[in-house]
This record gives structure tokens, sequence and C-alpha cells, in this order.
């Protein structure tokens, strides 16, 4: 113990020493000396440079190790991951949730002209119903400041501090997985046209001098959309419209019967309806798409069907258009199931734990159950990634993030100047590092940037993304470019204290 001991303050002394020259070192330099430091690191960045890196937008990213060998059982979701949709979807469900608003809550007939803007928002926002205001969290629940708005008008940083005495929303004031507070996360695709109705309204009332609460506006757009999909209006449009809205994609039915040729069983899982869903598969994929599958299930009710275990299977009779009353002891191929639970499907197809990989593109509703109570493997389909990676692979973007994090490091180094110099020099850092955050942000959207990243932190969506799937990807069909025993490895992220090896 004495030799650990020694050993310990020896090693604890060097390491002092080597400190205590550095801060020394710095601390003699005068402003030229740092302007000098400043472009022989600029330097450095530009040599360095001459090639961008390029990430393959149709990969497959791991945030936990899987191997596809170990996986028996594929199970599916429907809208957004086996049907992917075009974007005239989203400025119909934006012009139906108008008309809902008019004709069943007397909203003004003006509303009617305000125009679906499909690059207003990102997915992932969260939105105070009590102050009104739409905003970007970052992983530790801090607003990122520049990406708050009432209406379509940015609130200043200032206004932001001082409503939120700071920048931190407490997890008391979260309504996303945990608690019931006023701050709803707009988490899946079709919440965007939801984002940009409610951004145009408020927009319109306060232009209009009209006296609203937010909340109303808030739950009197949410109830609107939510009535066009409850009601069959939606998907009765799409249904009436398949080759508008609807892509078709030959790869995802080679996909499903690549997986069946491998010996592996396939379900599907899905809140919509049988008619919706034969519509949409008979489009994409043929009028044997029930082949496919070993067990089907619609109106599954998620995330109750992962938490209830009173619900039954009803079996839905596809020729009368009618549900059984028969009680369902068993899941059998060819059929169509109603509802149900997990507990029973457990029980009836013996499928559980980590043979089973799902796919789903709603990180709550779709993952996050199956993934921390029940323990299968989960995977997000996520198709702004494909946008996200354009923006990562341009050599601009990838410069400018190499001299911000450079430049932070120079910053953070050359923080104990005290000359009067050379804190105004820092200071004219500080400002040009705020110039490339805006930079880096504006690339993916002007206003809120990227769907997973904020200044320095991953954002509240990329956490639970990170937290609920093993894996994600743009589109279903990439996993055509992995043999069916490949083994996903996770990038090794270094931890602040952490040395990089390379």
């Amino acid at each position: 113990m004495a030799i650990l001991k020694c050993q310990s303050r020896s090693f604890c002394s060097k390491i002092l020493k080597l400190h205590m020259a550095r801060f020394t070192s710095w601390g003699g330099k005068e402003r030229e000396d740092l302007k000098e430091e400043y472009f022989k690191r600029k330097t450095e960045i530009e040599d360095k440079s001459t090639k961008a890196t390029e990430i393959q937008p149709e990969a497959i990213f791991s945030n936990n190790e899987l191997n596809l060998g170990d996986i028996d059982v594929y199970g599916f979701d429907y809208d957004y991951t086996l049907a992917a949709y075009n974007t005239e979807l989203h400025d119909a469900i934006y012009r139906l949730g108008q008309q809902t608003l008019m004709d069943k809550y007397k909203y003004p007939e003006d509303i009617l002209k305000l125009k679906y803007n499909p690059d207003w928002a990102i997915r992932g926002l969260h939105y105070d119903v009590r102050k009104g205001l739409l905003m970007k969290l970052d992983s530790f629940h801090n607003i990122q400041l520049g990406t708050v708005y009432r209406g379509l008008k940015s609130v200043s940083d200032r206004e932001v501090k001082s409503l939120y005495n700071g920048t931190h929303v407490s997890l008391d004031n979260m309504n996303t997985f945990y608690g019931q507070g006023p701050m709803h996360q707009l988490v899946d695709l079709f919440a965007l046209p939801e984002v940009a109705l409610i951004s145009n309204i408020t927009e319109y009332l306060l232009l209009n001098n009209i006296n609203y609460d937010p909340e109303y506006v808030f739950y009197d757009v949410r109830n609107a959309i939510q009535a066009i999909h409850s009601s069959g209006i939606l998907h009765q449009k799409i249904m009436e419209n398949l080759d508008r809205f609807l892509q078709k994609c030959d790869k995802t039915k080679f996909l499903l019967e690549r997986l069946r040729l491998s010996g592996k069983k396939l379900f599907l899982i899905t809140n919509s309806g049988y008619a919706f869903v034969d519509a949409g598969l008979k489009y994409m994929i043929g009028e044997d798409w029930g082949d496919m599958f070993d067990v089907i299930i619609v109106n599954a009710r998620k995330p109750k069907f992962f938490n209830e275990t009173s619900r039954p299977f009803r079996q839905f009779d596809v020729a009368s258009n009618k549900q059984s009353w028969a009680s369902v002891q068993s899941l059998q191929k060819g059929h169509i199931y109603q509802q149900g639970n997990f507990s029973r499907l457990k029980e009836m197809t013996g499928w559980y734990g980590s043979k089973v990989l799902y796919f789903g593109d709603h990180v709550y509703s779709d993952l996050a159950d199956p993934s921390l109570k029940h323990g299968w493997r989960t995977a997000a389909i996520i198709p702004e990634l494909m946008g996200e990676i354009e923006k990562l692979n341009q050599p601009d973007y990838q410069y400018q993030v190499k001299w911000l994090v450079t430049l932070q490091n120079l910053i953070e180094d050359s923080q104990h100047q005290i000359s009067p110099g050379s804190k105004a020099l820092i200071q004219e850092w500080l400002a040009e590092r705020d110039e490339i955050r805006d930079f880096t942000k504006a690339k993916f959207n002007p206003r809120f940037g990227s769907l997973f990243r904020t200044y320095h932190n991953p954002t509240y969506f990329s956490r639970r993304l990170g937290r609920f799937a093993d894996l994600y990807m743009s589109s279903l069909v990439n996993l055509l470019h992995y043999s069916v025993d490949h083994t996903f490895y996770p990038r090794r992220s270094l931890l602040p204290h952490e040395p990089n090896p390379f």
C-alpha cells in the first residue's frame, strides 16, 4: 500500500507540473502570440480539410451491438416503416386540419389562407402549451437559444431566460414518456403539419390582435389533426390517391422475400386499420402481400399493446368486413387479428426477447416499451437521416465543424489571459464561434437546425433514439445492403475524461 501511495503521489506531482507549465506558458503570451497560435491552428485545419469524409446515406447506424444472425423474428410497423409517404401528404394533413378547425371549432375563415411551409420546422421539437412557445431541447433538457418561436417570430434570448429562469426545463414540466407537464414533444412525422398549423394560427392571432390562450390553440389543433386520423378521412384520401401519396418501392418486397427465404419469421403490428393497410401493401407489394407475414395485427393501439394484458385478440374476417366474437386461442398465418396485447402474442408464438427485431418510426409508441420492458431488439426508421447526411458530407460543413472544435479549444486554453488586449481578442473569437454555430445550424434548418444535435449536445430526440433503438436508418430497405448474419458495432465515443487513441 505504501508503494502504491508513493506512486500515486509521484504521478499526481507530474500531472500537476504539466498543468502548471501549460498555464504558465499561456499566461505569458500577449495578444500577438495568441494571434500567431490562432493562424497556426487554422492553417493546420485547412491543410487537413482537403478531402471530405463521406458517410453513406443508405447505411445503418448502431447504438448497440447487434448480430442479425441472432435474430429469428422480424417485426414491422406500417406507417413510415413499411410504407413511405411523399411530402404531399403533409400538405393534405395541414389543409384537412385547417378545414376541421373552421368547421368544428369555428376558427375564422381567413385561416384557410395560411399556407403550409414544409421547411418551417423539424421533428422532435417541444411546445410549451402554457406559454405558447415552440423550441428545441437538448439531451439535458436545456433550451437551445435561438430556436424559440412564438408564432413565426423568434423570441429573444433575454425573454427566454426570463420566462424559464434560465434555460433548463425541469423533468416535472416535461410531457414525454415521463411527467405530465406542459412541455409536449412533437415527435412523429405526422406532427410536422401540426407544428406548422399551430405556428401559423398563433401568428394570425397575434397579427390581428386577437386575445387567445395558447393552450386552447394547441389542443384545438391537436384534436383537429387527431380527428382526421380517427375518423378515417385521412386514410380514405390516401387510399383514393395512392400514387400521389405513397412511394412505391420494389425493394420492400424483395427484402421481405429475402428474410423469409432465410428462414425468418415475419409479423406486422400497426395501429392502422386493415382496409388502409391492405390497400397500401397491395399497391407496394402486390395482392399476395399477406403471404409474407406469419402474423398480422391491425388496430393494435400501441403503446397500449405493449403495456396492457387484458385486451384479447379479435379475428377480423376480410370477406364480411367484420370482427369475430369467438375467442382467439392461436395466431395463424393467413388470418388478420385486431387489438390484443404483448403477453398473448408471446404466449401464442413463443417469440420473445433478443431473438425479435422490431422496426418502427415512433421512438415512444413503437420502440420504447419493446426495448425497455420486453427485451426486443429495436430499429428506428428516420427518413430525415438521408437529407441530414447529405449536409454532413458537404466539405464546407466539415471544415467549419473542425475549425469550430479547434477554435473552442483555443478559447479554453487562452481564457486565463489577463491583458486587456488578450481579453478583447478572446471576445472576437467567441463572436466567430457564434457565427460558425449559426452557419452549421442553418445548414439543416435556419430556425431549428439538425434533428440530432444542438450546438454542443445531442438533441432530446437524439437521446431518446439512442436509448430506445439499437439501430437506426433512413429507410427499411437499407437492410438489403447487409447480409442476414451481419453484426453491427456501435462507434466507440470518447468520454470527456478519456484520451484520444488516434
